[in-house]
């Protein structure tokens, strides 16, 4: 997959369901969206012993990346390794296939058995285990509407009630402890696009005048747990 644009806006809750009046009638919702019309992703974060993953993301490194284990709507049955990496505001994913066994030998800091047909991704993130001791670090868990238009590969999501949870141990399991992020009544809009964005998006969304930020979903869960341990 190459290079996508990805823009991030802090909105209200008021100004997210504006913009999901408007943008309802232009954009389907994505396919696997249910009929609930969002589903619930939870994600395990690595980082590694210095927490470079957290302090590239505060001040701006150019290029950077991290892993994520990922589930949705806590389905044991579909479980992902994602690497993803940013350079000059565009983003990258790849990402293959976990087994439950994989998935709680990597929730439990521990490395896994390797052979030369893994995908590359899985293979990184062993190595990086071994020489730089990459530990999965804080869940993140928000419920997500999402939209997609073919039209320039467009992507809009409203994510909502992101927060976050320091039971690694229980990533697998259907509730854990939480605790909200984001300020009362803040939410997240993304857009991906690749090489366009489709000028009536732009329009109706009105982007011009949302408040932008480059902080990761990672980073504002990372930042409580930091804190706390200072």
């Amino acid at each position: 997959m190459e290079y996508r644009h990805e823009l991030k806006y802090v909105v209200t809750a008021a100004r997210l369901a504006l913009l999901e009046s408007r943008i309802r009638g232009l954009i389907p919702l994505d396919v696997h969206a249910g009929e609930a019309g969002m589903y619930q992703i939870r994600s395990l974060y690595f980082d590694d012993y210095y927490n470079s993953g957290y302090v590239e993301n505060e001040i701006g490194t150019d290029p950077r990346e991290k892993f994520r284990v990922r589930i949705y709507n806590g389905d044991r049955g579909r479980i992902s390794l994602e690497l993803k990496s940013k350079e000059h505001g565009m983003t990258k994913k790849q990402s293959c296939l976990l087994t439950e066994e994989q998935c709680q030998t990597l929730m439990a800091g521990q490395l896994l058995s390797m052979n030369p047909e893994d995908p590359p991704v899985l293979k990184k993130l062993n190595l990086l285990m071994r020489t730089r001791l990459l530990k999965p670090k804080v869940i993140v868990e928000y419920d997500r509407v999402p939209y997609a238009e073919p039209l320039g590969n467009t992507r809009i999501t409203l994510d909502q009630n992101m927060a976050s949870s320091d039971e690694i141990h229980r990533f697998l399991e259907p509730q854990i402890r939480r605790r909200p992020i984001m300020g009362t009544g803040q939410h997240i809009l993304e857009v991906k696009y690749d090489e366009f964005l489709p000028d009536y998006i732009y329009r109706n969304l009105q982007l011009n005048s949302l408040r932008q930020t480059a902080f990761s979903k990672y980073y504002l869960c990372r930042r409580y747990t930091l804190k706390g341990s200072r």
